[in-house]
């Protein structure tokens, strides 16, 4: 029978005497979680991209069948030049390579994002003539990490391109597909640069 002289259950009182000195901590931290707090100064990325001016020679894999279960692979031989546009704001790459697959042309207009201080990878072949959507990011720590959101073979896949400086005269390049949302990640593009001048 309850207990008419209290108004909670004395379980409920025992439990609420329990929490209450807890309740400061729980709504001080409350507090910082919604106070906002000064954001951190972005880096200017504009020449981000300087280290690559020039011409590279290029050893280019291709996955032939990305996202099938196979690991059969393509590679290429070519030559990258890589232009300033806009004073380093910009820059143009053109690539030519061949290989057992045939003849392959690419070019990349990289445009940098002076509001949002990122990069648009901005890429076409001369097969199709027309720019894909761009990959969007920005270099941290040396690294570039660039995304989007493409069709491949009728699916919408999730797009990584990753670009790695190993030293003054050698860039790694790596692409990769994600067909389940980012949690698994398959490379089917990877191109190892070295400079030629």
């Amino acid at each position: 029978m309850p207990n008419r002289n209290n108004a909670f259950p004395s379980g409920l009182l025992a439990c609420l005497l329990g929490i209450a000195p807890a309740l400061p901590v729980l709504a001080q931290q409350a507090t910082d979680a919604t106070t906002m707090k000064p954001a951190q100064a972005l880096r200017d990325g504009q020449h981000d991209f300087d280290f690559e001016i020039g011409t590279w020679k290029t050893h280019l894999k291709r996955l032939v069948h990305p996202l099938s279960g196979s690991s059969e692979w393509t590679e290429y031989e070519g030559i990258t030049t890589v232009r300033k546009v806009w004073n380093g704001r910009a820059n143009l790459v053109e690539l030519t390579a061949d290989g057992p697959a045939g003849h392959f042309e690419g070019l990349n207009l990289r445009l940098y994002n002076p509001q949002s201080r990122q990069w648009s990878l901005n890429f076409s072949n001369a097969r199709v003539g027309t720019m894909g959507p761009p990959t969007i990011g920005e270099f941290k720590n040396g690294r570039g990490e660039f995304y989007n959101q493409e069709e491949f073979n009728g699916r919408a896949v999730l797009v990584r391109f990753v670009i790695i400086p190993i030293d003054d005269n050698t860039i790694r390049f790596e692409q990769a597909f994600s067909d389940d949302g980012g949690k698994t990640w398959e490379v089917n593009w990877i191109a190892t640069d070295t400079r030629m001048k």
